[in-house]
Formats: C-alpha cells, structure tokens, sequence
C-alpha cells in the first residue's frame, strides 16, 4: 500500500488570489474573493456594500486598490 491510500483525502493546491473574471460584475474583486475563500459571491458582495455604506465608503478605495494590484 502507498501512503497515499493511508493518508487523508488530498486537499487541492491553494493558489493565490486571482480576480474573478467569470463572475464578474465591476472588476472581479468579489467575485475573486468568494473564489478564493470558497463562498458565495452573493454573500461576498452584500457583506462589500454593507461595509462600504458603514464604513462611510473607505472599502470604495480598497476596491479600486484591489482591482489594480491583483491580475
């Protein structure tokens, strides 16, 4: 027996933060988010909007920032 067959189940190889292009809307920030965390982009975008009207629009840079630096 190898030790694959003993070992856990194989997790998948966790790659970087990546926009989400399919999913979409403004510049894929979201969208990537959810990809990366493994939600749903629906909760990822009202938990954004919800911040940004709170947090009196600081998230709007962040986003802006974020839609920039990542590919």
């Amino acid at each position: 027996m190898s030790s694959l067959d003993k070992s856990s189940p194989i997790l998948p190889e966790r790659r970087g933060f990546r926009l989400g292009r399919s999913q979409a809307k403004l510049m894929g920030v979201c969208s990537g988010i959810a990809d990366y965390f493994g939600i749903d982009v629906t909760l990822v975008r009202v938990a954004w909007a919800l911040g940004t009207i709170l947090g009196m629009g600081s998230l709007v840079l962040i986003y802006i920032a974020i839609g920039l630096i990542a590919d």
